[in-house]
C-alpha cells in the first residue's frame, strides 16, 4: 500500500459513513482520457501527468536559472578585458548581449586604477538578474497564477468546495523548498498565502494575528466568503528530508533529523490551532495539515489528519508510493485508487473535503515526481544547498523555484536572526568558499491603499540593512556581502522597485 505503518489497514472495509468518491464528479472523470498503461522506468509517464505543463514550468525554470548561471563565466570574461583601450564600451557590449543588462559604469571606470572588483560585479548582476526574473513574473504571469487567472479562480473554488476559505502554508527557508507551491504541489501562487521559516517553524502569534485579519474581512466583507459559510481555515507546514542523504541533506535547522522536523512543526500546527480556540473559543474553523517533501525528487508524503485534526507522525501517505502503485492504471482508475488510500488511511475519520484536497495534491505531485526524472534522469544532481540569493524581509511573491533563493522572513533582524544566520552559513560554503560576496535582497512588500505605506517601507529596508550591516561588518568590510533594497506595492501587479543597494556609487566611494 502506499502508506507507512498502516499494513494492517490494508484489507479494512470502507465503513457507511465513507461514500466512495473522487475528487473529479462523475462528468470530469468520464471526460478524462483513457490513457494505456505505460512501461514502468525513468522513460515512461505516469497516466497523470501533465505533461504540457512540465515543459511550460521547465522552459521558465532554464530561462529563469540561466540568467544566474551565466554570470560566472561573463565575468571571467570580463575579467580578461580589464586592460583593453576600450574595456568599458566592450564589457558594456558583452554584458548586454549574454546578461540583458549593463554593468555599473562607476565600478568599470576605476579598472585602471586598482584591481578590477569582481566582487562588487557579481552582486550587481545578482540584483539585477533577479530584477528582471521579477519584472518577467509580474508583467507577463509565466506561471499563469497571478490573481483573476483562470487557474488561481478555478483552484480557488475548488478550496471552497473542500470546505477551506483559505490555504496559508509554512514551507522551510531552504532553497530547496521555494518552488514547493508552483512545482511541488502545482497550485497556483495568489491562492496561496505563504510565509517561509527556518525549520518551518512559524511564529504563532503573527500566524493567529493573520487568522484575526481573516475571519474579519469575511464578516465585513464577505471576502472570501461569508462567515456564515462553514469553512474552514487551513494551515499547513511543510518541513523536507533527503531520500539520498538523510543524514547530511535534511533540514539544517533540525540537524537533517526529519522525525524531529515533522515533529516540531506538528506542534506549532497544534499551538497556532490551541492559540486560536483558547482566545475565539472551540468552534474556531482551523484546520492543519502536514506535509514532507524529498528535497531530491521532489516527492510528497501527507501525514493524513481525521476530522479533529489529529495528525499521526509515524503514518503517512508516499506520493512515491502512490506513483508505483497506480502508473499502470487509467488515468480514471488512478484517480479512484489515490482517493480511496486517503480515506483508508485515516479509516474513514477525514472530513470529506480534506480527503479531496490531499487527493489533488498527490495527483498534482505525480507531474512533478515526472519532471525531476525527465530532467535529470533521475534525482536533482544537486542534492544540497545551490541558492543564488538570499531574500529577507516581507514579499519575493516572484520566487517559485527551487534552490534560486534562501528566505528570512522577518520584521528586524533581531528578531529573525535565527533564520539569517543559518543563510549566511549556508553562503558561506556557496560563495564565500570561493571568493565571491552573498548577495542579500531586501524586501518589503507594502500597501499602496495605506497612506505613508510606501515611506514606511523604505524606511523598513534601512533600518534592517543597516542592521544587516552592523551584524556581519566583517564580511560587509571585505566586500563579501552586498545588500540591494527593494520595495513593491502588493495591492497592484507591478514588479519591485529598487530603492537602493551597497553598490550606489557614494557608498562605493565610502567604502
Amino acid at each position: 500500500m502506499a502508506y507507512r505503518n498502516l499494513a494492517r489497514k490494508k484489507d479494512r472495509p470502507l465503513g457507511p459513513t465513507a461514500p466512495r468518491k473522487s475528487y473529479f464528479s462523475d462528468q470530469q472523470l468520464q471526460s478524462q482520457p483513457k490513457v494505456k498503461p505505460r512501461s514502468p522506468g525513468l522513460s515512461g509517464l505516469h497516466p497523470l501527468t501533465d505533461l504540457a505543463c512540465n515543459r511550460k514550468l521547465q522552459e521558465y525554470e532554464e530561462q529563469v536559472k540561466g540568467r544566474f548561471d551565466q554570470i560566472v563565466p561573463f565575468l571571467k570574461k570580463v575579467s580578461t578585458l580589464q586592460h583593453d583601450d576600450n574595456f568599458i564600451n566592450t564589457s558594456q557590449k558583452l554584458a548586454r548581449e549574454k546578461l540583458g543588462f549593463e554593468l555599473p559604469e562607476h565600478i568599470l571606470e576605476r579598472a585602471w586604477v586598482r584591481p578590477l572588483d569582481m566582487r562588487a560585479l557579481f552582486a550587481s548582476c545578482v540584483f539585477q538578474a533577479h530584477q528582471l526574473s521579477s519584472n518577467q513574473f509580474f508583467n507577463s504571469d509565466p506561471l499563469n497564477g497571478s490573481e483573476g487567472s483562470n487557474e488561481a479562480q478555478s483552484f480557488e473554488t475548488f478550496l471552497a468546495e473542500c470546505g477551506f476559505h483559505l490555504l496559508d502554508v509554512t514551507p522551510c527557508a531552504d532553497g530547496r523548498l521555494a518552488h514547493s507551491i508552483s512545482y511541488a504541489l502545482r497550485i497556483p501562487f495568489s491562492a496561496v498565502r505563504r510565509r517561509s521559516h527556518a525549520g518551518a517553524l512559524f511564529d504563532v502569534e503573527n500566524t493567529v494575528n493573520r487568522w484575526v485579519k481573516t475571519e474579519h474581512r469575511r464578516f465585513r466583507e464577505n471576502i472570501p466568503n461569508s462567515p456564515h459559510e462553514a469553512t474552514r481555515y487551513l494551515k499547513v507546514v511543510i518541513y523536507h528530508f533527503s531520500s539520498v542523504n538523510p543524514t547530511t541533506q535534511g533540514c539544517a535547522a533540525h540537524g537533517s533529523d526529519d522525525s524531529l522536523a515533522a515533529a516540531e512543526g506538528l506542534q506549532r500546527l497544534l499551538d497556532f490551532k490551541e492559540s486560536v480556540e483558547n482566545s475565539f473559543c472551540c468552534g474556531a474553523s482551523v484546520d492543519l495539515l502536514l506535509i514532507g517533501l524529498d528535497t531530491d525528487t521532489d516527492a510528497i508524503r501527507v501525514h493524513v489528519p481525521d476530522s479533529e485534526s489529529h495528525i499521526p507522525l509515524e503514518e503517512w501517505i508516499s506520493a512515491k508510493d502512490v506513483y508505483e502503485e497506480t502508473k499502470l492504471l487509467s488515468a480514471e482508475d488512478a484517480i479512484r485508487k489515490i482517493t480511496d488510500n486517503v480515506r483508508i488511511s485515516s479509516s474513514g475519520k477525514t472530513d470529506h473535503g480534506m480527503v479531496t484536497f490531499i487527493a489533488k495534491l498527490l495527483v498534482n505531485n505525480l507531474s512533478q515526481i515526472d519532471y525531476v526524472r525527465q530532467l535529470h534522469n533521475g534525482p536533482y544532481p544537486d542534492e544540497g544547498h545551490a541558492e543564488r540569493f538570499i531574500g529577507v524581509g516581507i514579499g519575493f511573491k516572484e520566487v517559485h523555484l527551487r534552490n534560486l533563493t534562501y528566505f528570512a522572513h522577518l520584521d528586524t533582524v533581531e528578531e529573525g536572526a535565527p533564520d539569517l544566520d543559518v543563510g549566511v552559513k549556508i553562503f558561506k560554503g556557496l560563495n564565500i568558499s570561493r571568493d565571491l560576496p552573498i548577495p542579500v535582497v531586501i524586501r518589503f512588500d507594502y500597501s499602496g491603499r495605506v497612506p505613508g505605506a510606501r515611506e514606511r517601507a523604505l524606511l523598513d529596508c534601512k533600518r534592517v540593512d543597516s542592521a544587516i550591516s552592523s551584524r556581519y561588518r566583517k564580511l560587509v568590510d571585505d566586500g563579501l556581502l552586498h545588500t540591494c533594497l527593494s520595495i513593491r506595492d502588493r495591492d497592484t501587479k507591478s514588479p519591485a522597485e529598487v530603492v537602493g543597494s551597497s553598490l550606489d556609487p557614494v557608498l562605493q566611494e565610502e567604502h
